[in-house]
């Protein structure tokens, strides 16, 4: 039987083994085909594709068995679960594959795209760059169609005339530019911040004028320290929760 085949992973040996795994295949999962596989690989398989030991795949798969993203039947093997979706808080312990894990599982319909001067809030970032390209995209539920999110991705120029747009109606912007550009990046700074939604973000999001929206701000580095994307996304405030878990060692 043909078997799901989840994304590669390069490790962090600063972090967690598991947690990266899981969040890895976290965002495989949510970021799937609607035509792909639902069978997963044997743990072995998996445990050599990620290059870590069957123990700590067996500890990545009980967390997204805990989550409801797949289901494990003895003899038979384990399954994605066909209506798995983002569903409970990540825990954020500063992997690059839980922001594309956060990011991943909805509907993605890309609203447009082109160069445009670079705002003035955000002119810090982009040193010496009059114009930036703007890529700009609505999120919406994978089962009711209701709007959760739109985004605002401003990114360098250098990389912007290599995005295939399909591949942003599929995958978030962190992982086209790391797996489809093969940017290496280095960190990424967030800030999330209570705002009022403004008429574009109502009309988009389907809220009241003025309602409580979280506006999230994402500033992507890559190995050089160059700017190469800032994602500004605007979520609902009754879709969306954000949850840092700080581990003491």
């Amino acid at each position: 039987m043909t078997t799901f085949a989840p994304d590669s992973l390069a490790l962090n040996r600063k972090l967690p083994l598991w947690y990266q795994v899981s969040q890895s295949l976290r965002a495989s999962i949510l970021g799937r085909r609607p035509d792909d596989p639902l069978r997963l690989p044997t743990e072995d398989a998996l445990a050599a594709h990620y290059g870590v030991s069957v123990l700590t795949m067996r500890q990545a798969l009980k967390e997204l068995e805990e989550e409801g993203l797949i289901s494990r039947h003895r003899r038979r093997g384990t399954f994605i679960e066909p209506s798995a979706r983002r569903g409970s808080p990540v825990r954020l312990l500063g992997s690059v594959d839980t922001i594309v894990a956060q990011q991943s599982g909805e509907r993605t319909t890309v609203l447009g795209h082109g160069p445009a001067p670079v705002p003035g809030e955000l002119a810090e970032h982009f040193p010496g760059l009059a114009e930036a390209t703007a890529f700009r995209r609505l999120r919406r539920d994978g089962d009711t169609g209701e709007p959760v999110n739109w985004a605002e991705n401003w990114v360098h120029p250098d990389l912007a005339g290599r995005i295939d747009l399909e591949d942003l109606a599929r995958w978030p912007m962190t992982k086209v530019l790391r797996d489809a550009l093969g940017v290496r990046i280095s960190r990424i700074t967030d800030t999330v911040e209570a705002r009022l939604a403004d008429p574009e973000t109502a009309r988009l999001l389907d809220v009241p004028l003025l309602s409580p929206i979280l506006h999230y701000t994402g500033i992507t580095y890559d190995g050089n320290g160059r700017v190469v994307d800032v994602a500004l996304i605007h979520y609902r405030g009754d879709r969306f929760s954000f949850t840092v878990t700080v581990e003491a060692h």
